[in-house]
């Protein structure tokens, strides 16, 4: 086991085998529209920090995860339940559980950046067969009319991410890009869809990551 991390008012255990928690992760969970009382589901869950760090920020919501490594779900369950959480973790691939329609309000996913086959290697962490599309498909249908998707993207994959997003009955609503350096390219983007949303994308200030904020 990694040594405990502090997220907000929470302790988060990883195992050696988790994908270690990063400076995304963290964006992701701050970026998200977040309101009282939501119904938040997190595919791709791992140990559950994204659950947390969203727990961190806002009261009574209802908290689920998707995670297809038993390991990391049973990590996620004890995550919830030292820090006295309640919420579902559910254990397999989002393609084939059966996912109920319309149970979210929020989804927040951190995918893999780089699909398989297509050149660039984040490892094989990094790395997913399928896609952007089974993550978008699970979002739509798990979203309300007027429910948010938010995720992260390498910035070379939005016009796959958006086009993946209307698909599926979503329209990208927020974007902010990541850089390590006023002289550096994004390395990542942050994106939040609207089931059912109106056109229309705000694009907010860029993140520097050399800064204080």
């Amino acid at each position: 086991m990694r040594a405990p991390e502090r997220l907000g008012p929470y302790t988060y255990r990883q195992s050696d085998a988790c994908f270690p928690l990063g400076q995304d992760s963290l964006l992701l969970a701050a970026f998200a529209t977040l309101r009282r009382g939501e119904k938040v589901w997190d595919l791709g869950c791992g140990a559950g920090a994204l659950l947390l760090l969203l727990a961190g920020r806002e009261q009574d919501l209802t908290l689920t995860g998707v995670e297809r490594s038993p390991d990391d779900s049973a990590l996620a369950r004890e995550n919830l339940r030292e820090n006295g959480l309640a919420g579902e973790i559910l254990t397999g691939d989002i393609g084939a559980l059966a996912l109920p329609a319309g149970a979210a309000s929020l989804v927040i996913c951190n995918p893999p950046y780089f699909q398989a086959g297509r050149g660039a290697s984040g490892g094989p962490a990094r790395m997913g067969a399928e896609g952007l599309e089974p993550w978008c498909a699970a979002a739509g249908r798990l979203l309300k009319n007027g429910g948010r998707f938010a995720l992260t993207c390498r910035p070379e994959r939005l016009a796959e991410l958006f086009a993946c997003l209307t698909a599926h009955g979503m329209e990208p609503k927020r974007l902010q890009l990541v850089q390590h350096g006023p002289d550096k390219p994004p390395s990542v983007a942050l994106v939040e869809g609207v089931r059912q949303g109106r056109p229309g994308l705000t694009v907010l200030p860029v993140h520097l990551m050399n800064r204080r904020n």
